[in-house]
């Protein structure tokens, strides 16, 4: 009996290609809507999948292969009798190979304008169907979703190798194909619905490369994306120059890019391991640098620096005189592009900084299962802020007070952070008590925690952190607040004239 193959695809690749090799290897094929049309334009016999329904396709092409004489061939099993005799019964031949690919729903997510009406007419219905008749029948049917195996299909059909680990290797692609686009289906309507913790949460994710090793080089790891990439994202990045991204190189860039977000005027970050070791905030992107740089030129060394202004020459000059592992940019003029480009292995990476960067959750593994939070994206302004101590801050250390704010937010806990002049002097990071922190990051500033403001990721439990900051010269601070012991903290602020404002709002980051 002549072999017969199902084909129905959206992405139409190379598909007139593989039909004309079933064909030359004596498959009869069957299609539907816009392949059988393709097919046939291209001189390639084809019968349309009513033929063998004699059923027409109706509601728009809705239903078409949602009949018993389609399923019943992908589903019965060739070696089961009480199959085959049912088949025979029902007049049904069965169907060897499926070739099948799904309705564009991430492509047309992501097109602009587009109505809801549009959005779920791509959702698939046949399609998914077809291919999970054929998977499930994989000891029968070779079901082919994605056109880069049409070639070794046909080779292996002209060598007679097209065997069961073949096509059980082919089965698991689909189910991961179908569970990726239910997945993206599902998330929508999560966020229709406005579900934030469902009963259960589905994820699904796209490789972007394989990587060299993880954090170790005794681990694995890949890069993965998300279908659509509508945030800032190291994703959407375009390498201009430099090796291949290792684990830690996304990590760190991640890290720099969410920082990145939070300042409006031109603004430099400089990231170490997945914690800010300087930011500077400036009226040109030179002068931001330059206070990045500035804030810790020793741990700078090796890090990644990302900037929310096009990189010019003297920023790029600058720029290049230090060992740094990546720099992200919007853009980078020409000059600025023959500056660092002197440097083999740098990686320069563009990133248009237009992207929203409210990511609806942040996922985190742990054994077993996954924690699941909304990403932190709180602010405050002056108008937020609540004055704790008699003396009230400057519009300075105001400015000041805002500007660490934002940075203690991206360092881990427990974090301080000191900073002056739009420029942060000293980082305290991932400490196991809060105090330990700030005496970090008041050696990092030395003489410059004079007149400097001090912030802190979460409240003070007792007065001794406000005793190291004053020892230091450090004029004002801000913090969360909430703490039994608040007025030990602000009777201190009050005896050396500081000034402390609450935010009653917290960092943490572990």
């Amino acid at each position: 009996m002549r072999k017969r193959a199902l084909i129905s695809v959206s992405n139409k690749e190379n598909i007139t290609e593989f039909a004309k090799g079933l064909l030359e290897l004596g498959y009869e094929i069957i299609s539907t809507g816009g392949t059988l049309r393709s097919l046939l334009a291209a001189n390639i016999e084809a019968k349309a999948v009513d033929e063998v329904t004699g059923f027409p396709e109706i509601m728009d092409g809705r239903v078409k292969t949602l009949h018993p004489l389609i399923h019943g061939a992908l589903l019965a099993k060739r070696f089961n009798s009480e199959h085959i005799k049912q088949m025979e019964e029902n007049n049904i031949s069965p169907i060897d190979m499926v070739v099948v690919n799904l309705y564009p729903f991430k492509e047309t997510l992501g097109k602009p304008g587009v109505s809801k009406e549009e959005i779920i007419e791509n959702i698939d219905i046949g399609g998914p169907t077809m291919l999970r008749s054929a998977a499930k029948n994989f000891e029968d049917v070779t079901v082919i979703v994605d056109p880069t195996d049409y070639e070794g299909i046909l080779t292996a059909i002209r060598t007679e190798t097209l065997n069961i680990e073949t096509r059980k290797r082919l089965a698991a692609k689909v189910f991961r194909h179908t569970a990726h686009y239910d997945a993206m289906i599902a998330n929508y309507f999560m966020e229709e619905t406005n579900e934030t913790f469902p009963e259960t949460y589905t994820v699904t994710y796209e490789k972007v490369q394989d990587l060299r090793y993880g954090e170790n080089p005794h681990q694995e790891a890949a890069f993965y994306k998300a279908p659509v990439v509508n945030t800032l994202s190291l994703a959407a990045a375009t390498q201009l120059h430099g090796k291949e991204l290792s684990y830690n190189n996304i990590q760190d860039a991640n890290a720099a890019l969410e920082i990145l977000a939070d300042y409006e005027d031109p603004a430099a970050v400089a990231v170490k391991h997945m914690n800010p070791c300087g930011i500077g905030v400036a009226d040109t992107l030179s002068v931001a640098f330059n206070r990045a740089y500035g804030a810790d030129p020793i741990s700078i060394f090796g890090g990644i620096v990302a900037l929310n202004r096009e990189v010019d020459s003297p920023t790029a000059e600058k720029l290049s005189e230090i060992f740094l592992e990546i720099i992200i940019a919007p853009s980078f003029s020409e000059k600025a592009l023959e500056i660092l480009t002197r440097k083999k292995n740098i990686r320069l990476l563009e990133l248009p900084m237009s992207g929203n960067n409210s990511v609806n959750h942040k996922l985190t593994s742990v054994n077993g299962g996954v924690l699941i939070q909304s990403q932190d994206n709180g602010k405050i302004s002056k108008e937020d802020l609540t004055v704790a101590t008699k003396r009230k801050p400057t519009e300075q250390e105001l400015e000041d007070l805002l500007f660490a704010w934002k940075a203690v937010k991206h360092v881990k806990s427990n974090a301080i952070v000191l900073a002056k002049g739009k420029q942060t002097i000293g980082v305290g990071a991932g400490q196991m008590n809060r105090v330990g922190a700030a005496k970090i990051a008041i050696e990092q500033a030395g003489e410059k925690a004079k007149g400097a403001v001090m912030s802190s990721d979460a409240f003070f439990p007792m007065p001794d952190t406000v005793e190291e900051a004053i020892k230091a010269g450090v004029t004002a601070i801000i913090q969360p607040g909430g703490s039994k012991r608040d007025q030990d903290s602000i009777d201190v602020c009050d005896e050396h004239g500081i000034a402390m404002v609450y935010t009653s709002m917290r960092h943490f980051k572990h």
